[in-house]
């Protein structure tokens, strides 16, 4: 099955970040959890995430890593579900090294026992593209 639409950051919180020890590379690294709001078609929901990135601004050079806890509905049906995602990229247009993945044994109500992948795409108008590729039992 597949699910497609676009998203929104609705809000997005830095949180400090010191580990112990303190280790200094070439890029910052960064905390945050942000909420987002998924409209399409197929897609309709909203998530809680939470965000890591070691990424320079001014150069468009780094990598990030989120977790996200979704609610809403994939192709008509309604739960909630786990999804990881990182990416990649080296100061230009595209993205590099991605992965995504729904997290096994995550879905509730009409998404339990969800499994799959998926991937994100983000126009040169700024407009954040979502979808999933995933089966139901």
């Amino acid at each position: 099955m597949k699910a497609s639409g676009t998203f929104t950051v609705v809000s997005f919180n830095p949180t400090a970040l010191t580990p112990e020890p303190p280790v200094e590379t070439g890029l910052p690294v960064g905390v945050a959890t942000m909420e987002k709001h998924y409209e399409g078609e197929t897609l309709t929901g909203r998530s809680a995430t939470l965000f890591t990135a070691a990424f320079d601004q001014e150069a468009g050079i780094g990598s990030y890593v989120a977790m996200e806890s979704f609610e809403g509905a994939l192709a008509g049906r309604e739960g909630a579900f786990n999804f990881v995602h990182s990416a990649a990229t080296d100061g230009g247009p595209a993205r590099g090294a991605e992965h995504f993945a729904i997290v096994p044994g995550s879905g509730t109500a009409a998404l339990a026992g969800i499994t799959g992948s998926g991937g994100l795409r983000i126009t040169e108008d700024g407009t954040h593209h979502i979808w999933f590729d995933f089966d139901l039992p």
